[in-house]
């Protein structure tokens, strides 16, 4: 499996976002940005809501992946970061003996990860899954964007390719932060050393780069093969009583499988024609009176199966971001 390394950079806590309104030196902006931050807030929501009034299935799967992912948080994880940043905050009060106890404590929780999980490099202290639905419907707009987004990566124009990208987007996105047990130790051991020689700022900044060094991995699990899934669900209980409208299901759930192939999941995965090729047969099967049941459900279990290979693939990822993701 091949897997993108980065660095994922998180700022400490949200005080960064009122020292930017003090550094502008007006209220007026700081209010301002609010009352924007407010609105785009408000927007969001409107929107989710929307979403989950108009396909309850999405946010019903969003919901299970999301308790799914809680479960793996590892509580003495979390518990070490939440003694770093007391010892950051006690450095920063000028209380020495008290962020040495917390940078104890911290290590006394790593060292219980590491004797139980020896084998783990990476464990869970925070989770983020939520719905991500950009592409546009039309085809000959999706084929736009990415040849467009193609066409940028050639040019060597990365930030236009990441925003055309970001449009072909239609998944639940299962966002997991690890804690690094392979550097996190040393860094609590070398601040506990700096803050013995009175050198303070550098244990500090020792131990901010400890709790703001995160390393994020994604698993996506594309809608439309939900979708698919949804309507092919549909066809089966319609073919007992109305075939017309089984038809016009297994032509919606053939249109999603297309579209998951065209937005690139996988896209070049031969178990796309596979899938097709499986729809349209069992189109022909239901105009004929055939024997379907047995059709129906050796597609759903093809559709399901694809579906959980996709969503199980592992993206690692390193980005820039703002506030404790521990917390949350």
């Amino acid at each position: 499996m091949k897997e993108t390394i980065h660095t994922l950079l998180m700022a400490t806590s949200l005080s960064f976002w009122s020292g930017l309104a003090i550094l502008t030196g007006s209220s007026v902006v700081a209010e301002s940005a609010a009352s924007q931050s407010q609105g785009q807030a408000d927007t969001a929501k409107q929107r989710k809501d929307a979403e989950q009034q108009a396909r309850p299935e999405i946010e019903n799967q969003r919901q299970q992946q999301e308790q799914q992912a809680q479960q793996s948080v590892n509580k003495d994880a979390v518990a070490a970061l939440q003694e770093t940043q007391k010892a950051i905050s006690a450095i920063s009060a000028n209380k020495t003996s008290e962020a040495l106890a917390a940078i104890e404590q911290a290590n006394g929780k790593i060292n219980i990860l590491l004797a139980r999980n020896p084998s783990s490099a990476l464990i869970p202290v925070s989770v983020e899954v939520d719905v991500i639905d950009n592409a546009p419907r039309d085809s000959k707009a999706v084929l736009e964007l990415a040849t467009n987004a193609a066409k940028a990566m050639d040019d060597d124009n990365y930030p236009a390719a990441r925003v055309l990208l970001d449009a072909l987007r239609s998944e639940i996105r299962d966002r997991t932060y690890h804690l690094p047990l392979a550097t996190y130790p040393d860094a609590l051991k070398e601040a506990a050393r700096l803050l013995d020689q009175k050198k303070n700022d550098e244990a500090k900044v020792v131990l901010l780069t400890a709790l703001n060094t995160l390393v994020a991995i994604d698993k996506v699990t594309p809608i439309p093969l939900l979708l698919a899934r949804t309507a092919l669900n549909g066809a089966q209980v319609e073919s007992q009583k109305d075939k017309a409208a089984a038809q016009k299901l297994l032509e919606a759930a053939k249109a999603e499988v297309l579209r998951a192939k065209q937005l690139g999941y996988a896209g070049k995965d031969p178990e796309y024609v596979a899938l097709n090729n499986d729809i349209s047969n069992l189109e022909k099967q239901l105009k004929g009176g055939g024997e379907i049941a047995s059709l129906f459900n050796r597609l759903k279990e093809k559709l399901a199966a694809f579906t959980n290979r996709q969503s199980s693939q592992q993206h690692k990822q390193q980005q820039s971001g703002t506030g404790s993701r521990a917390s949350r």
